[in-house]
């Protein structure tokens, strides 16, 4: 019995590569944790994965760049605005300041003046016309009034039988180009040019021009109204339609404003009818008469919308220009009996 009781402890030694097992069944138990633990963390290692990935934090992405709008090509604003201020320097550069042109001209150290330099000076200046001459390239026709101001030894008054000379309205011609990022250059010295040819006098769409009738409904609103505008006697808003927005002008340049002539869309008489209805609209060509604090009176021309409404006229709009005709310009007009 003794022999077999060694036998059992030498098949069974209480440690096996430093773990303790002690019995078999604590064995079983430790193999069990171990299996279920293996298989808790193949499980929950896709979750905890993906948990990361939830719960890294966002990489903002790379801000786009900005695009800087260039001028359009096609604007003539811009060349005009130009040329302006090309023919400014120009008339008033002269041997030595050359260099003045360079930020319109490019190629203003092959330009060589011999006239003096602030001899003279534009005190006006309009770009009066602008031609496309091709894609991205103009010509512009500027408007300048010179006067001399003296010359480098600082004469100023004419000499003996000499004639003050006083400003002079003269024309300019400049090429005006457009470079890489929209920048403009002249693509040569200004050519003085003669003053343009004057357009025909467009043919406008109201009938004959009248003295304004007292008996007209609308001369009272019209009266009240431009005073208010010019003048800044009483409201303005009592003369208005409901959802007019118009602001007096301000401050007021005329003290007194009369309305002189009227014309009208449609026929040689207005003023013979009153609003027939709430609604009714009428489109007028007003002649008014302003005068100032010193008493110099200057005429004005306006086109008025105006709408009925409670029996009386009310003002709609203040056109930005008079109507035009259908007709072309310089075709006789037959009057229409009323």
């Amino acid at each position: 019995m003794k022999r077999r009781k060694e036998h059992t402890e030498d098949a069974l030694p209480a440690e096996a590569g430093g773990w303790s097992l002690g019995s078999l069944g604590a064995a079983a138990n430790t193999v069990t944790v171990i299996r279920r633990t293996a298989w808790v963390l193949l499980v929950a290692g896709p979750v905890l994965a993906g948990w990361a990935l939830v719960s890294r934090p966002a990489v903002a992405p790379a801000a786009a760049p900005v695009r800087q709008e260039q001028p359009a090509a096609g604007q003539s604003a811009g060349p005009g605005g130009f040329a302006e201020l090309f023919v400014s320097a120009y008339l008033a550069a002269g041997e030595g300041t050359e260099e003045s042109l360079a930020p319109f001209l490019p190629n203003a150290r092959e330009v060589s003046l011999t006239a003096d330099p602030g001899v003279q000076r534009a005190q006006e200046l309009a770009a009066v016309r602008v031609r496309l001459v091709s894609s991205g390239y103009w010509s512009v026709t500027v408007a300048a009034r010179v006067a001399p101001v003296g010359t480098a030894d600082g004469k100023k008054e004419p000499g003996p039988g000499e004639v003050k000379a006083g400003p002079v309205l003269r024309y300019f011609q400049v090429p005006v180009r457009t470079g890489a990022g929209g920048a403009l250059a002249a693509a040569a010295l200004p050519a003085e040019v003669g003053a343009p040819l004057s357009g025909e006098a467009p043919s406008l769409a109201y009938g004959q021009s009248v003295p304004v009738r007292s008996t007209d409904p609308a001369a009272q609103t019209l009266n009240g109204f431009f005073a208010a505008y010019l003048a800044g006697s009483g409201e303005l808003d009592r003369y208005l339609s409901p959802g007019t927005a118009l602001a007096a002008v301000s401050p007021a340049p005329y003290t007194q404003v009369e309305v002189a002539r009227l014309a009208e869309v449609g026929t040689n008489d207005p003023g013979s009818a009153g609003p027939k209805s709430d609604g009714a609209r009428r489109q007028l060509l007003v002649d008014i008469t302003a005068s100032d604090t010193g008493g110099q009176k200057r005429p004005l021309a306006y086109a008025i919308t105006i709408t009925g409404r409670g029996g009386r006229w009310e003002i709609a709009s203040v056109e930005g220009a008079p109507v035009l005709s259908n007709e072309p310009a310089g075709a006789e007009k037959k009057e229409t009996a009323q």
